[in-house]
């Protein structure tokens, strides 16, 4: 099945004055429209993978054809972090985040100033074109990090659960090449509610499979005992 564009959460010009409507209309109906295409089109001829989400591609990149594999990775890569970018926003966003995810900002980088400002250097120096995540790691502690391109941060072994697009077509209609400029009104449309989500998501998941890998542990031993007590 065809990947699709995902609509918007809300109107092109909910985000005005901090991101303009005209950005928004380009970025969303002209650049993530193309990487969804450009991936329909890679995946033309291998009806196996056109029924994988375009993150199941991304988990699998390594037995995708090498003849696609770059296409898939950069355009997979494009509609995966594009998706996430529209959620992380809303109108009247902003402010600081609350409960559980304003304690693990805390834990892990001091305080929200401390983060924001950490977050807010990450995107301004990242050279060329990319996303700014922050994200949660192995130990469950809060990371930012900055990938190129559209990598995605499972490459580094990390969970996402905010992306800031710092492209220049997210911001260059407006801004032009005034980058930090354009991450300083980012952050009053930030949705902390879906940035708590996430985690929770995560966090959940994570517990989950800690809790499947021991059942699968278990059922393992218990398989091999009564193999033994039938005589199998």
């Amino acid at each position: 099945m065809p990947h699709k564009l995902p609509a918007l959460p809300y109107d092109y010009s909910a985000l005005e004055p901090h991101i303009d409507t005209r950005t928004m209309g380009v970025h969303h109906d002209k650049h993530h429209a193309a990487y969804v295409s450009n991936l329909n089109k890679a995946l033309e001829g291998y009806p196996d993978l056109q029924e994988q989400s375009a993150i199941q591609l991304l988990q699998g990149l390594d037995s995708v054809p090498e003849e696609i594999r770059g296409a898939v990775r950069n355009n997979g890569g494009g509609h995966v972090a594009h998706s996430m970018f529209w959620s992380c926003m809303k109108p009247k966003g902003g402010g600081e985040p609350k409960g559980s995810l304003a304690k693990a900002v805390d834990e892990s980088f001091g305080s929200f100033a401390g983060f924001k400002d950490t977050f807010t250097k990450a995107a301004a120096a990242l050279f060329g074109s990319g996303w700014t995540w922050l994200c949660l790691n192995a130990k469950g502690e809060l990371v930012v990090t900055t990938t190129p391109g559209h990598d995605h941060p499972m490459f580094q072994g990390l969970a996402p659960l905010l992306v800031l697009d710092v492209w220049e077509h997210a911001y260059y209609l407006k801004f032009e090449n005034r980058r930090p400029d354009y991450i300083t009104e980012w952050w009053n449309v930030v949705d902390w509610d879906f940035v708590s989500a996430n985690m929770t998501a995560v966090q959940v998941g994570a517990g989950l499979q800690h809790v499947a890998d021991w059942a699968t542990g278990t059922w393992g031993k218990l398989e091999d005992g009564w193999a033994k007590l039938v005589g199998g």
